[in-house]
């Protein structure tokens, strides 16, 4: 097997040689699985050879015959095409777990393939194997057995009930932070697994589920639901405990505003040039500020909307107040940051050609892993991992579906 080296001398990428076998599909576990891989695991993706993963057809927009929301998570990915329900399906996975690290699905509870590739099982058969399981709900409770997308876990979960404007609807997060919490989650649950394996020899079972991730996130709005008996109210754009922190309208645009401390507060208004503001004891804290919520908002608001975002970045700036404008992704992408960061990744597609990719948000030593092949297309490396895993002749052609002469 070839050991990625990485920018840093030459040395080898953080999971060189760390073999992850993906059989999960949709976002949190292939998620999981692209980072394991930015950081030099070698990840082989199994997919049914009907249709592949369900968001090769996510679209449109599509690039080439894939959606681009496959494209998304499956770079430096090798794709085999098998059908995980047959005899000679489960054996080919089987060998692979021998020579498997890793290996990570997200089957529903009390389906075929969950009995078949139950994650304490395969643990038991191969001892220093860690599996990764991810669900919607976890491995436990009346609701254990219940499908859910993303959207379905926010609204279950709470989120919702959070997000939106305060008279109108319960809203979903833009990005799909039920799948991207829960990937976060099983891959911080891996990386300590495969720490601990590292110092016991012994490999083990994690699991996560969109529901516990949401839960997690909800931080400060369990311990103040815990302090308090209420609900938090929907606050739009808004801060349930900081005032003034939200966006607000200019006169071609918007812009957030993030007053974090007193100090904040007053040079925010020297630089409205409301000294009434700073001068008013009932606004002169961060507990008066969110009592008068409506009324300070008003008045900033107000001022706000009179000028341009450009013209008050550079005065909020010159006033240290925390301050930025509410971009939209051409802006994100073409701005200056985003390109010092190295953040835009481009592979080489053996369809589409040049594909741009965000990179992994993290960096080693100052440098950032780069992709080093394109998301596969459904079955591109059938033949090469079979052949590795000693099949040939009419068994390799019938697993790979060619025709028999």
């Amino acid at each position: 097997m070839v050991i990625d080296s990485d920018a840093r001398g030459g040395r080898a990428a953080p999971l060189a040689g760390v073999r992850v076998l993906d059989l999960s599909k949709i976002l949190a576990g292939p998620y999981v699985t692209q980072a394991l891989s930015d950081m030099g695991a070698e990840v082989i993706k199994v997919e049914h050879p009907d249709g592949g993963d369900p968001t090769r057809q996510w679209g449109p927009p599509f690039n080439g015959p894939d959606a681009t929301y496959n494209l998304a998570v499956n770079r430096n990915k090798r794709s085999l095409a098998l059908d995980l329900t047959t005899a000679e399906g489960e054996e080919v996975v089987q060998r692979l777990l021998e020579r498997s690290d890793v290996v990570i699905d997200n089957f529903r509870p009390g389906s075929s393939l969950a009995k078949t590739f139950h994650g304490p099982q395969l643990v038991e058969r191969h001892p220093r194997l860690v599996a990764l399981h991810i669900s919607a709900y976890g491995e436990t409770g009346p609701l254990r057995d219940e499908p859910g997308y993303d959207m379905v876990v926010q609204a279950a979960a709470g989120l919702m009930s959070l997000t939106g404007d305060p008279d109108g609807p319960p809203v979903k997060a833009g990005f799909a932070i039920g799948d991207l919490g829960a990937a976060m989650w099983g891959l911080t649950g891996v990386l300590a697994a495969l720490v601990e394996r590292a110092r016991t020899g012994r490999g083990s079972y994690v699991s996560t589920s969109l529901y516990e991730s949401q839960l997690s996130f909800h931080a400060g709005f369990a311990t103040g639901y815990f302090a308090t008996g209420k609900n938090p109210p929907r606050l739009g754009s808004g801060h349930p405990s900081l005032v003034p922190y939200q966006a607000y309208p200019t006169s071609d645009g918007h812009l957030v505003i993030a007053v974090g401390n007193n100090a904040h507060w007053r040079s925010l208004c020297a630089a409205l040039d409301r000294g009434d503001l700073a001068a008013r004891s009932a606004y002169a804290t961060n507990a008066g500020r969110v009592e008068h919520r409506d009324e300070v908002n008003r008045c900033i608001a107000e001022e706000v909307q009179r000028k341009t975002t450009a013209h008050w970045l550079a005065l909020l700036k010159e006033h240290e107040v925390p301050v930025a404008p509410v971009r939209t992704l051409d802006q994100v992408y073409a701005c200056p940051q985003t390109a010092a960061l190295g953040m835009i990744d481009e592979v080489d597609h053996p369809v589409v050609g040049p594909l741009e990719q965000i990179a992994l948000p993290v960096t080693f030593d100052g440098n950032r892993p780069r992709a080093r092949t394109a998301p596969p297309t459904l079955g591109q490396h059938s033949r090469e991992v079979l052949e590795s895993l000693g099949y040939g002749g009419e068994e390799l052609s019938r697993l790979i579906g060619e025709p028999q002469g």
